[in-house]
């Protein structure tokens, strides 16, 4: 893909969003159940979209954090594939927080938890942060010009 004419397409910004908050519920998902249904007797959507899981009182509560923060490194990776440009990282992050949150809203009210609110804003600095990290990483490389070039 060419970055030098910028062309605003709505249409690849709508799939982008779509990609990667789906891809951040499917690995979310992936990490609960791992680290949350080992604990339970029943997965629900509690787990993902009630702040009151979400807490440092029970092992179950630390396990929820380690899955939203495990799912925040991941959509980073993601992010390296699907936005590939730096500067639009926290865009992107912080679009999939934001519908999170109105999800989470949805779901149970507003988070009146500050461990949700720590969780998720740690969440978003991460997962901007690693993604532009690596879409830097992957921009500065060198561009290869000619494969068998002569040394003369």
């Amino acid at each position: 893909m060419f970055y030098g004419a910028i062309v605003w397409d709505p249409w690849l910004i709508v799939a982008q969003i779509v990609c990667l908050q789906s891809l951040y519920y499917v690995t979310l998902g992936g990490f609960t159940s791992i680290l949350v249904g080992t604990r339970v007797s029943r997965m629900s959507l509690v787990y993902f979209f009630d702040y009151a899981t979400v807490t440092t009182s029970t092992v179950t509560g630390w396990c929820v954090i380690a899955s939203f923060v495990f799912s925040s490194i991941l959509g980073a990776v993601y992010m390296l594939y699907l936005v590939e440009r730096a500067k639009k990282c926290l865009d992107f992050s912080a679009t999939i927080y934001i519908i999170h949150l109105f999800i989470c809203i949805v779901y149970g009210g507003w988070p009146s938890s500050i461990t949700w609110w720590v969780v998720n804003g740690s969440g978003i600095a991460a997962m901007a942060l690693l993604g532009e990290y690596l879409c830097i990483r992957r921009e500065m490389r060198d561009i290869p010009i000619a494969r068998y070039r002569s040394i003369a």
